[in-house]
Parts: C-alpha cells; sequence; structure tokens
C-alpha cells in the first residue's frame, strides 16, 4: 500500500512538469510567459508541500500514520480532478497548491509506516520495495500524458488515489506508534526539533543531503525544453520524454541503492556514492552540447539513476529520530527538500539575469552549491543501518 501510494504520489507530482507546456499553451500562455508562468505554478505547489509536510507529519505523530494516509490521499486525488477543470492560472494555482498540500503526507507516512514494521537488518530491502513500484509513477505518468489530453491526466491521477483510499482499508497501524501513544503524550510537536541544538542540526543534515536531487527535478529537468535548446540538442526536447527518462532509471537507481546498502551494511556509504554520481550527471547535463535527442534523453536517464537514493535519504531520515515525532520528521524532511526548489529557483532566475540569460552559468553555480552542502551534510550525519527505533526524543 506504500508502494502504491508513492507510485500515485510521484504520478501527480511529475505530471505538472510533463504536461506543462501543452497545459499551458492551452490556456494561451507560450514562450517566456509560458516558461515565468510554470516556474510560479510550480513554487506554488512546492509552497503547498512546505506547508502540508508540517501539518501531515503532525497529525502522524499524533494520530497515527495511517490517518494520513487516508486524508492525505483523499485531498489530492480531489485537488488532482479539479486540476482537469482549470480554465485560468488563477485556478490552476489553487488547486496545484492544494494538491501539494494533499501530497505531503503520502511518501513520509508510508515510510514511517514500512521502518517501524520491519526487523533493522531488512529495512532497506522494505523500502527499495517501496522506491522500485513508486517511481514507476513517473514513467506512467508520461504515456498517460502522451495517449490522453491534459486534463485527463489529471483525471487518471485522482482516479487512481480515489482507487487506492478504498485498497488501504485493511492496512494496520504501526505497533510502534501504539506502544508509544501509551506512553507518553507529547507526540508531533514540530517544535521539539528546534529545542535542542544537536536534534535541530541533525534535522538540517537530512533536508540538505536530498537538495540536489530536487534541484535535478525541479529545475534541470522541469525546464529540460529551454535547457536543449540552449545545449544545441539536435530536435524538440520533449519535458515528458526527459521526465520519464530520468524517473525510469531512478526505478534502478533506487534499487540499487537500496539493495547496496543491505550489503554494506552502510547507508551513508552509498549516499556518498550516488551523490558523486549525481555531481558528474549534472556536469555531463550541463556541458554536453549539440547531442542527439536520444543522447540528451540517455544524459537525463544517467541523472536520474545518480539521483536513486532518494528512498534511502528517507530511511535515513526516519532512523534518525525517535518513535514520537518520527512521521513529523520522515513527513517534513522531503516537502522541505521538494519546497527548497523555490528559493533554488528563485537564486537560479537572478543568477540567469545577471549572466545575461544563461541557464547553463545559473544551473552550474546552483547546482554546485547544492552538491558542496550535501556531501557536508553526509559527513555531519550517523550511520543508523543497525539502529533499534523503539525509542522516544525527549
Amino acid at each position: 500500500m506504500a508502494s502504491l501510494g508513492y507510485f500515485v504520489d510521484l504520478y501527480d507530482l511529475l505530471l505538472f512538469s510533463i504536461v506543462r507546456l501543452p497545459s499551458l499553451k492551452s490556456l494561451g500562455l507560450t514562450g517566456a510567459q509560458g516558461t515565468s508562468t510554470g516556474i510560479f505554478l510550480l513554487n506554488v505547489q512546492m509552497a503547498g508541500l512546505l506547508i502540508g509536510g508540517i501539518f501531515w507529519g503532525i497529525l502522524g505523530d499524533k494520530k497515527g500514520r495511517l490517518n494520513v494516509l487516508f486524508g492525505s490521499i483523499l485531498l489530492y486525488s480531489i485537488a488532482n480532478i479539479a486540476n482537469g477543470f482549470v480554465t485560468g492560472v488563477s485556478g490552476y494555482a489553487l488547486f496545484r497548491f492544494i494538491a501539494g498540500f494533499g501530497l505531503a503526507g503520502e511518501l513520509g507516512a508510508g515510510i514511517t509506516l514500512v521502518v517501524e514494521l520491519m526487523p533493522s537488518a531488512k529495512r532497506g530491502y522494505a523500502t527499495t520495495i517501496v522506491a522500485g513500484v513508486g517511481i514507476l509513477g513517473a514513467v506512467a505518468a508520461y504515456f498517460v500524458a502522451q495517449f490522453f489530453d491534459w486534463r485527463t491526466a489529471f483525471f487518471t491521477g485522482g482516479g487512481l488515489g480515489l482507487c487506492l483510499l478504498f485498497l488501504r482499508i485493511s492496512v494496520a497501524e504501526s505497533p510502534l506508534f501504539r506502544q508509544a501513544s501509551q506512553r507518553v503524550e507529547k507526540k508531533g510537536r514540530f517544535l521539539t526539533l528546534f529545542t535542542d541544538r544537536k536534534r535541530l542540526f541533525k534535522y538540517l543534515y537530512c533536508i540538505l543531503i536530498g537538495l540536489p536531487l530536487w534541484f535535478g527535478v525541479g529545475i534541470l529537468i522541469t525546464l529540460s525544453p529551454e535547457f536543449g535548446k540552449a545545449l544545441g540538442v539536435k530536435g524538440q526536447v520533449n519535458a515528458g520524454a526527459a521526465v520519464a527518462c530520468c524517473y525510469g532509471a531512478s526505478v534502478i537507481g533506487d534499487m540499487v541503492s537500496g539493495l547496496l546498502s543491505q550489503y554494506l551494511k552502510s547507508r551513508l556509504k552509498v549516499v556518498y556514492l550516488f551523490l558523486t554520481l549525481t555531481a558528474i550527471s549534472i556536469g555531463a547535463y550541463l556541458f554536453l552540447t549539440n547531442l542527439s535527442l536520444l543522447q540528451f534523453y540517455l544524459v537525463c536517464g544517467f541523472f536520474g539513476f545518480s539521483a536513486g537514493y532518494w528512498v534511502l535519504f528517507l530511511t535515513i531520515a526516519a532512523e534518525q529520530f525517535g518513535t514520537n515525532i518520527r512521521a513529523t520528521v520522515t513527513t517534513t524532511v522531503p516537502n522541505f527538500v521538494r519546497g527548497a526548489v523555490i528559493p533554488l529557483s528563485l537564486l537560479f532566475q537572478y543568477l540567469r539575469s545577471a549572466f545575461s540569460g544563461s541557464l547553463i552559468y545559473a544551473g552550474l553555480l546552483v547546482g554546485l552549491l547544492t552538491l558542496i552542502v550535501a556531501f557536508w551534510a553526509v559527513s555531519r550525519t550517523r550511520e543508523t543501518f543497525t539502529a533499534d527505533l523503539d525509542y522516544l526524543e525527549v
């Protein structure tokens, strides 16, 4: 159920990147106006993720992981269906915000539930399954958008979510959460993360590790048609195809990173490896020019594979904190990473103006920034492969 939830989560989250250009074109927005409006809508969606991450995370620790899994999927399914009826940018923005708010609870609650149900030696296998099934949602979004109108693609996402809502009736609550509910009253207190310096920095490190992933997805892949033109790609780059190549390869990357962490009995060694690959792939994306369409899509796939430590990094976040704030952390961390696209995109746009409209130099500087802070954050994070999760934060 967590895997299917992540499937629908990524279907919806990446669907906008895939249908951005055709949907805005149908609303009368093209060229530079379409690009700026697309970035605005992406930022609105990410703002919903930020706010929703806090709300659903706190709810998950106060009322249980299952309440989040039910409530979040219901909200973003309705918002998805509403997106299919929009006739203007204001309505589009409103429902992207609501969809982002709803999406914010899905992955964090699912990962929290999974890691609490599994013994420490096998948690990596479980989260690998979640990653492998879930990331295929982005690939499914591409094929649906290829064969159907963008409005129908949104309707499909909403319908998938509502179907999953009924399937989840048989899912059981986490035993660790039930036990913690009997032992402590202070659950889901978001501000607890800020009352202890060590705990705060541990939380910040978890967020910083994921920045390169969403810099790549939120800027490089989302704006792939614009980058393709700047890089002299021989042909018209399709954003949906770039997303499908990226996430199709991410399925392999996430499975490899999860299984490798089990083999090496280490989370951090694998994250170091995949961060290095991410740095190489970003460099290839920004500096390989005059490629054919196939070669460009292969580079997008290389980045997707390199960024395939997303669920592994969420597993690390879940393993860093006690049961009474674990859902809060695991839900807010990925959404703060996703929401970081807002300041990153604003910085990208500022640097683009400073470098006379150059996408390449702006992308290089922002990418370097995210990679530097991610490597630093990993170096400050403790290994949690064998961590016992049955404890509380005080």
